[in-house]
């Protein structure tokens, strides 16, 4: 079954963009070659570096931080490969200008949901600390007020970790979009510019690619994921098919299982959250067992008919051993749930200032052709004022 009958997107746009950009009659200077040669070894090397070591690292924090990074090292060295070309704004096709500015707007929209949505786990983050400080058995035993607003607590904090964000959820059509224009039309006589086109090319199918499955981890979304073809030709193409081959049907396979979460660390703290959870409603039984007893008239008759002393006191050393254990076992659940938590929100941290510092790149970008644009629009308007 090919994967667009299977429910994934397949983007094959208008033909090979590859032989687009390169006819057979191009001729590119040796000094252009290399420097083109260089930057496609660089996605090469970026690509390779994000191979996981085992499934389960797709879906790691520090693996879309890795993967942000490589995104932010790609879009720096764009920026040096046009200045090395020293290719002028001047000499930009207006259509070149048009797309870069549209692209990286879509760009700066998926950083601002992907900020969003890290920004919700900053919110669970204080609801997880003030259940950990109810539950704290070196202070005291929790009461059963104490568990109650526990549990209420952490049904409130799964309920905020595991709900859909809309923003998150647009992001997969703005990726679409922008994977729909990765076709690229003729370029005109200019060796400088066929190089550029053939990076950029370059940069948009990774970024594509690299985003999709961030966003996918994060949203656990059932739409379809988007699978791009890398034309043979290019030098990290090889690097790039591998990755794909190696990343799609695992996400494909976690997001059919349905799971509500794709996310390691979190599904790690639902875990742990869920044995502590499981601690408190049996503390909670137990208590409202110790009350039905307390108030029964039974249990008054047994009392004052009891007569062997000896028996008391196994009864009392029996409840204590209880009650110790059940606080060694209320440590070791709530140990490890802060355990958990502290992995979780410093990865959310680290990963966060990964968002930013791209989302800066992608800003700085957008600013200098701005700017250029109004040197370049300068001598018009002055023409008009004169």
């Amino acid at each position: 079954m090919s994967s667009t009958d299977d429910g994934h997107n397949s983007y094959f746009p208008f033909g090979n963009s590859f032989r687009l950009i390169f006819s057979r009659k191009s001729h590119i200077s040796p000094k252009f070659l290399a420097l083109l040669n260089d930057f496609e070894l660089m996605l090469a090397r970026s690509l390779r570096s994000l191979e996981p070591k085992d499934s389960s690292e797709i879906f790691s924090l520090s693996w879309m931080k890795k993967a942000l990074e490589s995104l932010s090292l790609i879009h720096t060295n764009i920026k040096g490969l046009i200045t090395d070309l020293q290719f002028p704004l001047s000499d930009w096709d207006n259509s070149w200008m048009n797309v870069y500015l549209d692209d990286s707007i879509k760009l700066l929209d998926i950083c601002i949901a992907l900020s969003s949505e890290l920004s919700r786990f900053d919110q669970g983050q204080l609801l997880l600390q003030y259940v950990l400080h109810i539950l704290d058995p070196s202070i005291n035993f929790p009461s059963s007020e104490q568990l109650k607003r526990a549990a209420e607590s952490h049904h409130e904090l799964m309920w905020r970790f595991k709900s859909r964000n809309p923003k998150l959820e647009r992001c997969h059509d703005i990726l679409q979009k922008l994977a729909e224009k990765l076709y690229i039309g003729k370029v005109r006589s200019s060796s400088k510019g066929k190089v550029l086109m053939r990076a950029l090319y370059g940069v948009k199918v990774v970024t594509i690619f690299v985003c999709s499955i961030i966003i996918a981890v994060l949203s656990g979304s059932s739409k379809p994921l988007i699978e791009l073809n890398a034309p043979e030709k290019f030098f990290w193409s090889k690097a790039f098919n591998e990755l794909q081959v190696t990343i799609l049907p695992e996400v494909r396979a976690h997001l059919s299982s349905e799971k509500v979460s794709l996310l390691k660390e979190l599904e790690a703290l639902d875990v742990s959250a869920g044995r502590l959870h499981n601690l408190i409603c049996k503390k909670q039984e137990k208590l409202q067992c110790q009350c039905n007893v307390v108030d029964s008239e039974e249990f008054a008759a047994m009392e004052k008919s009891a007569e062997n002393g000896n028996r008391e006191e196994e009864v009392i050393l029996s409840q204590k051993l209880s009650e110790q254990e059940e606080r060694k076992r209320l440590q070791e659940s709530v140990a490890d749930l802060a355990e958990r938590a502290e992995k979780l929100f410093e990865g959310v941290d680290i990963l966060s200032s990964r968002v930013e510092d791209f989302f800066q790149i992608l800003m700085n970008g957008r600013d200098a052709l701005l700017a250029n644009l109004r040197v370049l629009d300068q001598p018009e308007e002055k023409k008009a004022v004169s």
